[in-house]
């Protein structure tokens, strides 16, 4: 192929996943008319998980995507947190954050949103027709003859691309493909080959919508969240109301000490009792049904919350936390968990792979040709402006987590977050007020708010690319 006929080529995408951020970006390379398929392991989408909270560092983005609108009428404003401790069945209140008083910063409430609604409002983005789902992919090869990628499913069927995007989450079979070339190569860092490790477990879920009257707290038209110590037990659970009388949870068990999948495997194999078995997140919900919670009537408990949700939409999963030092390789790249997987105290994690979304499709649609060379330095820009936004997120994710954990880090924690004073807590807002990143090649919305926030490398490229395009196609109007 010549470089005239390698620059002109039509570009096609590979996504394999489709989380948050696989369909984040879908629905920005629609947006491009950037040619793409998505490819989902599930055989359909089940509404799992609990809520998120999203502010100004993914607003302006959504304003251009158009779905601003709605987004706000499924979610409901963010206004305080309690953090409170477990006293005898009753709670002792810590201190309350006030988010309200922050939202001037970046000129955008924050808002409390259930996931799988999220999920949704994404996926709508996307024609049916460009996600397969019930593919589980097998086998990834680049073919330097024809310079593509291709990747074979499970049933059989294969196919080619420019680019693969490994977002399939902490345990990616994109990784892990990736990461047994290059071991085969001697080319993957000691680090990389290392197992996942968590400290941590975890309940999450959301009830059906439930009754006022025994839940008066859903009456407030703003969106407090509750998080709760245990007194004497290695537990904290959080609640969150939304705007459709739904209580969401998150119930976090803490580990006496860290540990892997691999590891947790083979222990389970030695004993009678697998925690990882069909009836794990059953066996959770048993285990925490009693302990109290700081809303509703009557003492309830979260033995209420699971008896009000369906039980196929509860579901356990594992707290892992790492940073991955390889990225991408050829013309395969990681996106979201593939690549880092942060602990959700921090609430950052479902951002990070919403901005590395956006990051990666600001690149591809500024690419100058599907050449390897080109790829490499697209994949090489990517990882050099996330990386520091990433290890920013998962250390701040990492201090909130050890407030909410037993020992004497978790004391020191929890003292300084209750008496941090307000002119840290402005400069910490601050600098998070920084980072709302737009997409480049989508009219830009006006700026908003008193912090001035970065502009991205990423989304500059895609501006003069986008700028560039509108000046010729207005040319040659004329």
């Amino acid at each position: 192929m010549t470089s005239s006929e390698e620059k002109h080529a039509p570009l096609t995408v590979l996504i394999v996943g489709a989380g948050l951020g696989g369909v984040m970006l879908g629905a920005l390379l629609e947006k491009a008319n950037i040619p793409y398929t998505i490819f989902e392991r599930a055989p359909n989408v089940k509404p799992l998980g609990s809520a998120l909270s999203v502010g100004g560092n993914l607003l302006p983005a959504f304003e251009q995507l158009g779905v601003f609108d709605e987004f706000v009428a499924m979610s409901k404003q963010l206004s305080y947190s309690h953090l409170l401790e477990e006293k005898k069945k009753s709670f002792e209140l810590l201190s309350v954050q006030d988010f309200l008083r922050w939202g001037g910063l970046s000129g955008y409430s924050g808002y409390i949103v259930a996931r799988p609604l999220l999920y949704s409002l994404l996926l709508k983005q996307i024609p049916s027709n460009k996600i397969h789902f019930g593919k589980r992919i097998l086998t990834v090869a680049e073919d330097k003859d024809d310079d593509k990628v291709h990747i074979q499913a499970a049933d059989g069927t294969t196919y080619q691309g420019d680019i693969l995007v490994g977002a399939d989450g902490a345990y990616s079979a994109v990784r892990q493909r990736l990461y047994e070339r290059l071991k085969a190569k001697s080319a993957l860092p000691k680090a990389d080959q290392e197992e996942l490790p968590f400290s941590c477990t975890c309940l999450v879920g959301q009830t059906d919508p439930l009754d006022v009257e025994q839940f008066p707290e859903l009456k407030d038209p703003l969106a407090p969240y509750w998080v709760n110590l245990g007194d004497d037990k290695p537990y904290t659970w959080v609640l969150f109301s939304t705007y459709d009388k739904r209580i969401c949870f998150m119930v976090l068990h803490h580990l006496d000490r860290t540990t892997s999948r691999a590891a947790q495997e083979q222990r389970f194999r030695n004993s009678e009792n697998s925690e990882w078995g069909p009836f794990a997140a059953q066996s959770m919900c048993d285990e925490t049904r009693d302990f109290p919670i700081p809303i509703g009537i009557d003492k309830k408990t979260l033995g209420d919350l699971y008896d009000r949700t369906p039980k196929d939409l509860i579901s356990k999963v594992m707290l892992e936390e790492k940073i991955f030092m390889t990225w991408f390789s050829g013309r395969t790249v990681l996106l979201g968990d593939a690549c880092h997987k942060l602990h959700p105290a921090g609430g950052q994690g479902a951002m990070t792979a919403m901005h590395d979304a956006m990051a990666l499709a600001n690149l591809i649609y500024a690419l100058p040709s599907n050449s390897i060379k080109d790829i490499h330095q697209l994949f090489t820009d990517y990882q050099a402006e996330r990386l520091p936004f990433v290890t920013e997120a998962f250390n701040s994710s990492r201090t909130l987590a050890k407030g909410l954990e037993k020992g004497l880090g978790g004391m020191i924690a929890l003292w300084i977050s209750r008496f941090i004073p307000q002119w840290l807590w402005k400069i910490f807002w601050t600098k998070v007020a920084k980072v709302r990143p737009q997409i480049g090649f989508l009219p830009q919305i006006p700026i908003k708010g008193t912090v001035v926030p970065i502009v991205t490398k990423s989304t500059e490229k895609a501006r003069a690319v986008y700028e560039s395009r509108q000046s010729a196609s207005a040319a040659s109007a004329l």
